[in-house]
């Protein structure tokens, strides 16, 4: 984990509600963003159980453009809000899918690059090229789904580009193989934000075989 690590996390500790926003577009991989929507919802509905009188822990919204948008095989995807949320958020989730179209929008571009300081941004799958673009994973480590880790080191030299990891934690920006391996990272997440009981607790409700170590 790099340096910068630490001071997010005092940042972060203090609170005790996250805004979590999950970036929403046409052709995204529908587990990229369901996955880590299912996590940051169950844990938010766990410790409710645990502890009813405290207000929520995790709010989620998924952020758009446009009022729907239709996932990969057609899923049809209505949003909670649009882009305007961004500078509200304590966490950024960018799923990955056909990214094309957005690497080519500068306002989409501009708007992950201005995330709030104190704001977590994590990639899933080819989100990592969304985030490489905004100039997030400039000297950090990173890494996306393995079909898409040659295109990833090409484009992007300045990203240090790893392999056979579910995930990579650079302290601000998180990234995420594949799909699946987005549900590992958000417990992660979960983990650093909320302790590893809730993390445990979560990957045990939504009975899930957690990969722990990034």
């Amino acid at each position: 984990m790099r340096a910068g690590y630490k001071e997010t996390e005092r940042i972060m500790q203090r609170r005790s509600h996250y805004r979590v926003g999950i970036f929403v577009f046409e052709q995204m991989e529908v587990l990229d963003f369901a996955g880590p929507f299912e996590v940051f919802t169950t844990a938010a509905r766990v410790r409710a159980r645990q502890d009813p009188d405290t207000p929520p822990l995790f709010t989620v919204r998924l952020l758009g453009e446009t009022t729907s948008v239709r996932a990969r095989a057609g899923l049809l995807v209505h949003t909670d809000g649009d882009l305007d949320e961004g500078d509200q958020l304590d966490l950024l989730i960018v799923p990955g899918g056909v990214v094309n179209e957005e690497m080519d929008k500068p306002h989409i571009i501009q708007w992950i690059q201005n995330a709030p300081p104190h704001c977590l941004v994590a990639s899933v799958c080819t989100g990592a090229f969304l985030m490489a673009r905004a100039g997030l994973l400039d000297n950090a480590r990173a890494t996306t789904h393995w079909e898409d880790i040659a295109d990833l080191r090409q484009q992007f030299p300045q990203v240090t580009v790893v392999s056979d990891q579910r995930w990579v934690d650079e302290g601000r920006v998180v990234s995420s193989a594949g799909i699946s391996a987005g549900i590992d990272m958000s417990l992660h997440l979960v983990e650093r934000l909320a302790g590893r009981e809730l993390a445990m607790a979560t990957a045990r409700q939504m009975e899930f075989d957690w990969t722990e170590a990034d």
